[in-house]
């Protein structure tokens, strides 16, 4: 009898930890986001010394919501108030939505801002890491509103969204204190593919939570995983394509 009391207390406990594995992980990719943006971001707002458009004002409100909202819905899944987190679902496909909206003008933004210093063409090149980006969130947000009452997916998918818009966050760490000292202008292709690989360490312990809760790593996170590492690899090779430069550099031309 005994036994049987210690076991069902393990699982209600092991169920309390994977119910609440996912606002840890929200938690994780807040504090990313907001840490990654201080030295290039917060810390200049507030001291007053930040000079950038609206439009990129803009754009980091939006994404930086999204970290608290990713934070509210896991928080409201992992406390039992699935009818309030299935509620607000509709406010993040809208504010999905304008993150991509917004995530491709501020990626035509920079383009400008590299073309009025003479950097046309990495302006051109360096667009394919936001603009690929934004759309591999789509992608994977939009499945995960497809598979919204397959809870395993769903919520597999909600983090791998997450994640793979973080590299930008913390890529501004590797701009502060890695970049040479050099004129102004957009970094070079190959340079965020580590970023990316650091964002990904959190995938590499949601893949070791699923193989010690369940003895099994999900296919969401080995597929997602390595399709998003391949896309931040293949950034590489494409931008420096004439196909690329003539569609990136024909959206520059409209914009101008």
């Amino acid at each position: 009898m005994t036994t049987l009391i210690d076991d069902r207390r393990v699982r209600a406990r092991d169920a309390s930890s994977a119910r609440y594995f996912y606002l840890h992980m929200a938690l994780a990719c807040a504090a990313t986001a907001f840490l990654g943006f201080a030295p290039t971001y917060w810390v200049p707002l507030a001291h007053r010394t930040l000079s950038t458009s609206p439009v990129i004002h803009f754009h980091g409100l939006l994404f930086f919501t999204w970290s608290l909202y990713f934070v509210l819905q896991t928080w409201l899944a992992a406390s039992g108030r699935v009818v309030n987190h299935r509620s607000f679902g509709i406010v993040g496909v809208s504010l999905a939505t304008a993150m991509v909206i917004s995530g491709f003008f501020a990626s035509v933004t920079s383009m400008k801002k590299a073309a009025a210093l003479g950097q046309a063409d990495a302006g051109i090149a360096f667009s394919i890491v936001p603009l690929s980006g934004i759309a591999f969130f789509a992608v994977v947000f939009a499945l995960a509103i497809m598979n919204a009452r397959r809870l395993e997916v769903h919520k597999r998918l909600m983090l791998l969204a997450a994640v793979s818009i973080l590299d930008a966050a913390i890529a501004r760490w590797f701009l502060t204190f890695l970049a040479p000292s050099g004129p102004p202008g957009p970094p070079p292709v190959p340079v965020t593919i580590a970023p990316a690989v650091v964002a990904s360490i959190l995938l590499v312990v949601a893949m070791v939570r699923d193989w010690r809760a369940e003895g099994r790593v999900h296919p969401v996170y080995i597929t997602g995983t390595l399709a998003l590492l391949a896309v931040k690899v293949l950034n590489w090779p494409v931008s420096e394509t004439a196909a690329w430069h003539a569609f990136a550099g024909g959206i520059l031309a409209l914009a101008q």
